[in-house]
């Protein structure tokens, strides 16, 4: 199953990028706050960052990543314990998974994805030139 990770390969292809996650730990989309919400552009960064279920960071890059055997059962159990530790409800863990497994759906396993506010898109292709795969800058 695919889902989003954290990485920091192609940090700093934007000047604004800040990677302050676990490589590989499992992140999600969260609405930004009051401020950036306003004010995208000039915020804090929330409404360009992926969050870490973990670390409870942020960054602004995350991978496709596939993870052999992870069900979705397993996805909506990591998030609802991420979003429970974070201060988050936990009951919007499933609609939340539903959510992002929807939106990569299609997209290639390994692609980097970035987020500008409310858009998410491929910011490097598993093809692209200098990709070396997975924990490879």
């Amino acid at each position: 199953m695919n889902v989003l990770v954290a990485t920091s390969l192609s940090q700093g292809t934007r000047d604004d990028d800040y990677h302050w996650c676990v490589e590989g730990e499992l992140v999600t989309i969260q609405e930004p706050c009051a401020c950036d919400s306003v004010h995208p552009e000039s915020g804090c960064g929330c409404s360009r960052g992926f969050a870490g279920l973990s670390s409870q960071r942020a960054t602004t890059t995350a991978r496709i990543a596939e993870i052999p055997g992870f069900t979705v059962g397993d996805y909506v159990a990591a998030l609802a314990s991420g979003l429970s530790a974070q201060g988050w409800d936990p009951a919007d863990a499933e609609g939340l998974a539903r959510d992002q497994l929807a939106l990569i759906a299609g997209w290639p396993t390994d692609a980097i994805l970035e987020r500008s506010y409310d858009r998410i898109s491929i910011r490097r292709r598993p093809s692209a030139p200098g990709f070396d795969g997975p924990g490879h800058r």
